[in-house]
């Protein structure tokens, strides 16, 4: 078996197979040869691993905050939803109205912010069904015998008679009556108490006559920890299960997307901003609205004081991230205003002033006004998020960094290296960042589950003096036990990096299964239940048997050497029409494996991959002709030999990016594409994809003319790509990374007295593993927990397959041999003696 280097193992190929879930017995070490060895080495000393070393990124995707962790259950309360928020939407979207009724916005409203509010001219009856459900349109879940919040601001004198029903009218609950006594705004409130559970209710209002209404309101009592304006209990209990580290938040894409400006009067109220901290605050009724980035409206009923008080009620450390005026998420447009800028980076000094200030400070005053006199402990903060801008963002964050480190020179500040793990962008940053020696680097990526199990020693190689790294975001795309255990591989890598790697974070944290805008999530959830993904097993364990200092080891084992890219080709678009002509694929001798040149008038051969767009030939060349279609690939002759060239040329006819160009897809699949003309017409970039999901190889700047005709050639040489724009080298890569399956790390819990011995097993055979605790006097049990399974299998709704298994074992000792079980997780804890 080869040597590998210190720390890291290798392991054989997985492959993706049902298997029964079990649990390995020790094996005898004379027994047979093991697989695997891991190696502790006495001479050496781990890093420490902070309580830092894990978290949980909160960002309201997937309807995470309204209608999810939040726990308001009416949905539009304030009657602020329009069309910029979603097409079709207006102040009436949610509700029913029986009656005469109109949505209002003038100077009788309840305040500057709160712009709209409700007129009601007779009796009438105002019905509201809550959050987006399969199982009806939209649906509010009650539970016999718990007690749901009201609230109401009104104006006017009047009778409102309020109760929860089923959509045919049958009562869940005894109604309430108020009585409202002013012709000026007051809140008033009362309390339902459900008779029968349900999760198709309704909450209905019954006016008596004419009367203004706002903020119509329903909250569970019981929220997590009781607290008004709450959350969610299942979903917070399972977020605080983990024993998260910190919490990042609010985003993400909600940070760096649209206007920068203040929702004010003066700028016309914009209703598709950044996130700014300051609209909130304060009283709900007082906040502003705004348009989600993720194509719904969020009515920042969780606000940073919720963000701060519930990472407090967890014992997390909060790490908020502020905007830099550089968009992202595909925008990528720098905000060219100073006074603006100062603007943002005074709001940044004092969200600090908000979180740790005293209470004779402004902010910290305004802290303990919404009802927390102490300070929350505020020790960093992160400016920006993902920006494809790096020269632009550089700028912005450097002035940033000053303003705080000048006021408060112990908080740590978390610059970034922009949207992928590599690229120009990547490097350009990091670099950026090295030489000004940062504090810290957000870096984010969304790889596939081989990216994963073949970079597991990324870190290895980072600059131990340099920055430290915060990977804020990071998934395997899809939500299957295989992409966990590839995960869960690449953690031990990230551990044993800790004196590099302080922070890590899978994400996205929370998605409604019926209002799905980004996979995979860590956890799901509909309007009354709530699973934890098979990643949500894996995170958990990880999170909760972190240790404090690694145990250095060396190991050995097998690896799966990379294979050629063969294949079909293929052609795509991305909201953009094309046209491709004179395809062709050779030898490199030039002999002709394939070509099409359309001129015969049809396109046989072709078929399409994901059945979208409107492919045809047109004028002797292939067609696709609409603009609003996301990949719509097609693919032809699939090639089986390692050394090729495939030619074409491609013009882009209208829309908003370029040209997708497949080569190497796979019956089950993978497949590679060269994308020109990228993330509106910005970026270009190779992508390695497994059906939707997909990886960066390489990036660059890259745009595409309208009308051009751009002559194309991808050389495939084995593993080793190559690409030509017009007869010039445009960019290569090699994809030759071994694979390596078997993973793992041990730690050190020091307060327990215990060594955790973490072994990943991303393969459909067993691994034998002989382990040697370099002569350590540990006990002769240990009790061990398994996640494993089918690496196909996923949880769901209905069922929860892959669950972490927990018993004790024997024949544990300074050297033992073990068989993990294939495709798992296992993680031993040992007390030392």
């Amino acid at each position: 078996m080869p040597k590998l280097s210190p720390t890291r193992i290798a392991g054989a190929a997985a492959v993706l197979v049902s298997l029964p879930l079990a649990v390995s017995p020790p094996v005898a070490a004379h027994a047979v040869e093991p697989d695997y060895t891991i190696t502790v080495n006495p001479a050496a000393t781990g890093a420490a691993i902070p309580k830092s070393m894990y978290g949980v990124f909160f960002e309201d995707i997937n309807y995470a905050a309204d209608g999810g962790l939040y726990a308001e259950l009416v949905r539009n309360r304030s009657f602020e939803f329009n069309s910029t928020d979603a097409a079709g939407w207006n102040g009436l979207t949610g509700w029913t109205v029986a009656g005469p009724a109109a949505v209002t916005n003038d100077d009788q409203r309840l305040n500057e912010r709160n712009r709209n509010y409700l007129t009601v001219s007779g009796a009438a009856t105002l019905t509201n069904a809550g959050f987006p459900s399969a199982s009806t349109s939209t649906a509010i879940a009650v539970k016999k015998g718990d007690k749901y919040e009201f609230s109401v601001w009104a104006r006017a004198s009047a009778t409102l008679e309020v109760s929860l029903h089923t959509a045919d009218g049958s009562a869940l609950s005894s109604p309430l009556t108020i009585a409202t006594k002013t012709d000026s705004w007051a809140k008033y409130t009362g309390t339902l108490k459900a008779t029968a559970t349900s999760d198709v209710a309704r909450l209905s209002v019954t006016t008596s006559g004419a009367v203004k209404l706002d903020e119509i309101s329903l909250f569970p009592k019981d929220t997590y920890k009781g607290r008004a304006n709450g959350l969610r209990k299942d979903l917070a209990e399972k977020v605080a299960a983990l024993d998260p580290g910190f919490v990042r938040f609010p985003g993400g894409c909600l940070v760096n997307t649209g206007s920068m400006y203040s929702y004010d009067a003066a700028n016309n109220f914009p209703r598709a901003r950044a996130y700014q901290w300051k609209d909130t605050i304060g009283p709900v009724e007082t906040r502003a609205t705004n348009k989600n980035f993720w194509g719904y409206n969020q009515t920042y009923g969780l606000g940073y004081h919720e963000y701060f008080q519930f990472s407090e009620d967890i014992g997390a450390m909060p790490l908020p991230v502020v905007p830099a005026l550089v968009t992202g998420c595909g925008q990528n447009r720098a905000t060219v205003d100073e006074a603006l800028l100062q603007r943002h980076i005074q709001d940044a000094l004092d969200l600090i002033e908000y979180a740790n200030g005293p209470v004779t400070s402004t902010w910290g005053k305004a802290r303990a006004a919404a009802g927390h006199p102490k300070p929350f402990g505020l020790t960093t903060i992160a400016v920006g998020n993902e920006e494809n801008l790096p020269d632009a963002y550089w700028a912005n964050f450097l002035k940033f960094e000053s303003a705080i480190k000048a006021k408060y020179p112990s908080i740590t500040v978390v610059s970034n290296s922009g949207p992928d793990d590599t690229g120009t962008t990547f490097d350009n940053l990091w670099a950026k960042n090295a030489a000004h020696g940062s504090d810290m680097v957000d870096e984010h990526y969304y790889n596939s589950p081989s990216w994963f199990l073949q970079n597991n020693a990324r870190y290895d190689s980072y600059d131990r003096n340099g920055p430290k790294v915060f990977l804020g975001e990071y998934a395997s795309l899809d939500n299957k036990l295989y992409n966990s255990l590839a995960e869960a591989a690449y953690m031990t890598g990230l551990e044993r990096n800790a004196d590099v790697v302080k922070m890590a974070s899978y994400a996205p944290l929370l998605a409604h299964v019926d209002n799905v805008q980004w996979k995979p999530d860590m956890i799901w959830f509909d309007n009354d239940e709530s699973w934890g993904s098979t990643s949500y097993q894996v995170q958990k364990l990880f999170m909760n048997n972190v240790g404090d200092r690694v145990v250095p080891t060396t190991a050995t084992g097998n690896v799966l050497q990379p294979t050629p890219i063969t294949g079909a080709i293929g052609l795509s678009t991305w909201r953009t029409a094309a046209t491709y002509d004179d395809v062709k694929v050779t030898r490199p001798d030039g002999t002709v494996l394939y070509s099409d040149d359309f001129t015969d008038g049809n396109a046989d051969g072709w078929t399409s991959v994901t059945n979208r767009g409107n492919w045809s030939v047109t004028n002797g060349a292939y067609t696709q002709t609409t603009t609003d279609t996301e990949d719509t690939m097609v693919k032809a002759a699939t090639i089986g030999e390692s050394d090729y060239d495939y030619t074409l040329k491609a013009t882009k006819t209208a829309g908003a990016e370029g040209f997708l160009v497949a080569f190497g897809i796979q019956e089950t699949g993978q497949f590679y594409w060269w994308n020109l003309g990228g993330w509106n017409n910005t970026q270009g970039a190779v992508e390695k994809g497994v059906t939707s999901a997909k990886e960066q190889i390489l990036t660059k700047p890259n745009t595409v003319t309208t009308g051009q005709t751009y002559d194309l050639k991808i050389q495939v040489r084995g593993t080793k790509v190559t690409l030509f724009l017009d007869g010039a080298e445009w960019a290569g890569f090699d994809d030759n990374k071994v694979t390596e399956p078997f993973a793992q790390v041990v730690t050190e819990d020091t307060r327990s007295g215990e060594l955790i011995v973490k072994v990943v097993n991303a393969q459909d055979t067993p691994a034998i593993t002989k382990v040697d605790l370099a002569g350590r006097k540990v006990a002769r049990t240990a009790r061990m927990t398994v996640i494993s399974g089918d690496p196909g299998e996923l949880n769901t709704r209905s069922a929860e397959p892959i669950l972490p298994e927990t018993s004790t074992v024997h024949g544990i000792g300074s050297t033992f041999t073990r068989e993990f079980a294939p495709n798992s997780v296992t993680f031993l804890r040992i007390k030392t003696r």
